[in-house]
């Protein structure tokens, strides 16, 4: 391992075969290439960012508020990469950091939630700018209100992203990011599951696996009766958390848990954040009803509010996104499969051909992508 390498990136690059491939053959389109990424930066997105490095891309790098690796982002920055980014950071941080890496005038852009996306058709996008990916459902909803010049590809309306780190990926690695955060057991736990889309139903089935009885609410009658037929209990918000012990919210919209929903909870009940924003508990809400808060251990981790008739709720990691806050985000190979995704769409982009807009992952690279999997996994 080079002395400059960090520990966790050596092993994730040691199980990264699919994004090594995917570097290694887009790079005459991409080495010489100004790309700005806003990313967690965690062990997975230090094997990507020294990938592409390696290749002659010329990165500049920021995360999102409360999931950087420190370690990692030093790590980067021995390797040359011009990183702005801290796990201290709030959104004013971010927001700077936002425009510290545009001032680089990209010619690419890999975003996270349509910050950096957002902040250069604020500003006007440079003369070579040539688009971009996004990563999130969150950041595609964004990006969808608003006219896009450029082709920006949307990672997660990726089928194969779905599936394989949403659902399982995410599923997986927020139950693990409660089991640190909490030293709970699951077995036998009463869970509420707010949103049974792909990350929601990942949540669910593994919680379930592990003995929990686990009860779901969604608006959409399709993912409801996904929900039954999986073996879930279904009702409204405030029938699904009358009882629960711990609450996942997995929507990746803005107060799902708001004044009713904090009424409904019973004393002692635990809030985590699985969304892209922290933003799914209405904070003016619970802040409206909160008459102390208690911190138990490292201030931020578990936030006991205390309300007005007596009850507690607990906050996990300020309703950040759990399975980085607490874990180490998306297992390897899950991350794997969806970096790749990212490389050959950028690749895409640079190449040109692509319609301006906002837009999924081009059928090719999808196709060529899952065979590369099933190839690995037989």
């Amino acid at each position: 391992m080079p002395s400059s390498e960090h520990a966790g990136t050596h092993w994730a690059l040691k199980h990264m075969p699919l994004t090594a491939a995917a570097v290694e053959e887009c790079a005459p389109v991409l080495t010489g290439r100004r790309l700005a990424m806003c990313l967690h930066v965690e062990p997975k997105t230090g094997a990507l960012v020294t990938l592409l490095a390696r290749a002659g891309v010329e990165i500049t790098l920021t995360g999102s508020p409360g999931t950087t690796h420190d370690d990692v982002a030093d790590a980067l920055r021995a390797l040359g990469v011009r990183v702005h980014t801290r796990r201290a950071d709030d959104e004013t941080d971010h927001a700077r950091n936002v425009d510290a890496v545009l001032a680089r005038e990209p010619d690419l852009t890999l975003d996270n939630g349509a910050d950096l996306t957002l902040s250069l058709l604020a500003t006007g996008a440079p003369a070579g700018y040539l688009g971009g990916t996004e990563e999130t459902t969150t950041g595609g909803v964004r990006l969808r209100e608003r006219r896009v010049g450029h082709p920006v590809v949307v990672i997660n309306d990726s089928r194969l992203k779905l599936l394989v780190e949403n659902e399982f990926g995410v599923g997986q690695s927020v139950v693990q990011g409660f089991l640190n955060a909490t030293n709970l057991m699951v077995p036998g736990m009463r869970a509420a599951v707010l949103g049974y889309g792909p990350c929601g139903k990942g949540v669910a089935d593994t919680l379930s696996r592990l003995g929990a009885r686990v009860a779901v609410c969604d608006p959409d009658p399709m993912r409801a009766l996904q929900a039954i037929l999986d073996g879930h209990r279904v009702g409204s918000s405030t029938e699904v958390l009358a009882d629960a012990r711990a609450v996942f919210t997995a929507t990746g919209a803005p107060g799902v848990v708001g004044a009713a929903e904090l009424a409904a909870l019973p004393d002692g009940a635990l809030l985590a954040g699985v969304g892209h924003f922290a933003w799914e508990i209405d904070a003016d809400a619970l802040r409206a009803v909160t008459v102390r808060t208690v911190e138990y251990g490292t201030p931020g981790r578990r936030t006991g509010h205390v309300l007005a008739d007596g009850r507690e709720i607990v906050v996990l990691d300020r309703g950040r996104m759990l399975n980085l806050t607490a874990a180490n985000g998306n297992s390897v190979q899950a991350m794997d499969l969806g970096l790749t995704l990212q490389v050959r769409s950028l690749a895409a982009v640079a190449a040109g051909g692509l319609a301006a807009g906002v837009q999924p992952v081009p059928s090719p690279v999808e196709h060529r992508i899952a065979t590369d999997l099933v190839a690995a996994l037989a």
